[in-house]
């Protein structure tokens, strides 16, 4: 933070600035903040009444005025806020200075005060700015044993605003970093449903149907089983579930390692699709994988067969798990119907997407080719070197 404190102030004064400086630049929560610096303010300045006011950055309005020294009982009684008329006014304008006064009611550009408002005599006000840009504004009122405030509370209040300033804007900029962080977690969830959870349901989905199938059939010992196997489905989904809410691995992967994992995910498969899987398995992956490689790699491949059992139509898949130098490679290449690369999205609605985007997500990248007739090919390339959880 390249601020200075001027000179002329007494040590005891650059004690206080320097106190004052590193405990509201500390603070990232604007409310909290907000009523740290009013209350700063009254306190150096020996005020008895401060306040903060913060515009409305299309109008000259206030839409925020936080008090320090006001009563709950005073505060009660009077007709609303101000919202940034007379003195309060001339300290939202783009060009203003501070003002001193030793009578208010004296200002041209007073205002006077509303029914009930606390009888004030002096005042001082100073804007708090950052590049340029009006971020609020700093009122004291009444002096506390003078009839005015002086120069130097003046100088202590401008030097307390341009800390102010930079605290806001870090405060600022910490509540968008949230709310972006949240926007980032809505997506990682929306994928993780669509990529994990949906997929597990659709599988739950195809077991029932095929003990539907059993009992039409006749073959109802068979049904207890498939509605067994249905049963244990869900129950995976709901740990699935738990798990993508807490961003922990998908529960195939706990406690196993991606090829065990794998492994689980194709005989499901097989059994729900009636689809051969072949796997081949490098050894050289072996303990390389961080935790979220091996995710990511479990979810690109889950998805992969997903869109084989929902859009190909295939009857045969290869899988090829290797690495290429620092990569870890997935290959998956189905013998079905295929599609036509400029109808990807109509085709695939967002599956495809979201492969894309979690390659993307740990630094690798995805490609795809297929054609109608002639199957579809997957292939993910997923950087090893780093742990990157």
């Amino acid at each position: 933070m390249a601020q200075s404190i001027p000179g002329g102030l007494t040590p005891q004064s650059r004690d206080a600035i320097r106190e004052a400086a590193l405990t509201i630049t500390s603070e990232l929560s604007l409310p909290i903040l907000l009523n740290r610096i009013v209350g700063l303010a009254r306190e150096m300045s020996g005020a008895r009444y401060a306040a903060l006011g913060i515009p409305d950055p299309t109008s000259s309005h206030l839409v925020q005025f936080i008090t320090s020294g006001m009563t709950d009982e005073a505060l009660s009684k009077m007709d609303g806020l101000p919202v940034g008329e007379g003195l309060l006014g001339e300290l939202l304008k783009p060009d203003a200075k501070p003002i001193r006064t030793a009578n208010i009611a004296e200002h041209p550009a007073s205002a006077g005060f509303g029914p009930h408002h606390p009888r004030m005599t002096s005042f001082l006000g100073v804007p708090i700015r950052s590049r340029g840009k009006l971020l609020g504004s700093l009122y004291m009122t009444d002096k506390i044993g003078a009839d005015e405030f002086t120069e130097y509370d003046q100088v202590l209040i401008e030097t307390l605003a341009a800390y102010a300033a930079v605290a806001i804007e870090n405060a600022r900029l910490h509540q968008r970093m949230q709310r972006l962080a949240i926007l980032e977690e809505r997506e990682r969830i929306g994928m993780d449903l669509h990529d994990g959870v949906i997929q597990s349901i659709y599988a739950v989905g195809l077991m029932l149907d095929h003990a539907r199938y059993l009992l039409k059939s006749g073959d109802v010992e068979s049904v207890d089983g498939r509605i067994q196997e249905a049963i244990d489905g869900l129950n995976t989904t709901i740990k699935d579930i738990r798990n993508y809410i807490l961003d922990l691995r998908p529960s195939r992967l706990q406690g196993k390692d991606l090829r065990s994992a794998l492994r689980v995910l194709m005989h499901e498969f097989q059994v729900n699709t009636l689809a051969e899987v072949d796997l081949n398995y490098s050894n050289e992956v072996n303990g390389r994988l961080s935790e979220l490689t091996s995710s990511t790699a479990f979810l690109i491949i889950q998805e992969a067969l997903a869109n084989a059992a929902k859009h190909a139509a295939a009857t045969h898949l290869q899988i090829n798990v290797a690495t290429e130098d620092n990569l870890l490679v997935l290959d998956v290449e189905d013998n079905g119907i295929g599609f036509e690369m400029a109808a990807t999205e109509q085709r695939l609605g967002h599956g495809l997407v979201n492969m894309k985007m979690r390659a993307h997500a740990v630094g690798g990248r995805l490609e795809v080719d297929s054609k109608q007739g002639r199957g579809t090919h997957v292939v993910a390339y997923l950087p090893i070197k780093e742990d990157t959880k």
